[in-house]
């Protein structure tokens, strides 16, 4: 898989999840409800869209759907954050159009590589996301 530098970013996620992302980068925009995401898309015309699966479960199959129907979306890559894999759910995303999967243990920092292999490390710095993903061992 080749890594990409996305110019242009659409984080659909919780207002608590991108505070540092968006401060600190300008071209990722946030949005924290479904209803803005067409208007958003149509507006910004993002080369990536980052949808959070675990707060928008109910409405992601549709959005992706809808943005795979449609030619003016056509080179838009989607991409779907969980908490965890499932096999289930993960195939149909893949069959109706999302690109790639970033899970909740891929952006956990691991203090003995300092690296964290996604495809993602290449986008933002990993200082910002490490500090956006709580530490499992830490929850005891």
């Amino acid at each position: 898989m080749t890594r990409n530098r996305f110019k242009k970013v659409l984080l659909v996620a919780p207002e608590v999840s991108s505070q540092k992302l968006t401060a600190e980068y300008s071209s990722v925009k946030h949005i924290d409800s479904v209803h803005q995401v067409f208007p958003s898309i149509y507006q910004l015309n993002p080369d990536l869209i980052v949808l959070d699966y675990n707060h928008f479960s109910k409405d992601v199959e549709k959005i992706v759907r809808r943005i795979r129907g449609n030619k003016f979306y056509s080179k838009i890559k989607i991409c779907c954050y969980k908490t965890k894999p499932h096999t289930k759910q993960d195939g149909l995303l893949t069959a109706i159009g999302v690109d790639f999967f970033i899970y909740q243990e891929e952006l956990v920092f691991d203090t003995k590589s300092k690296s964290i292999p996604n495809i993602f490390s290449s986008i933002f710095d990993i200082t910002h996301l490490a500090g956006l993903v709580p530490n499992p061992s830490t929850n005891l």
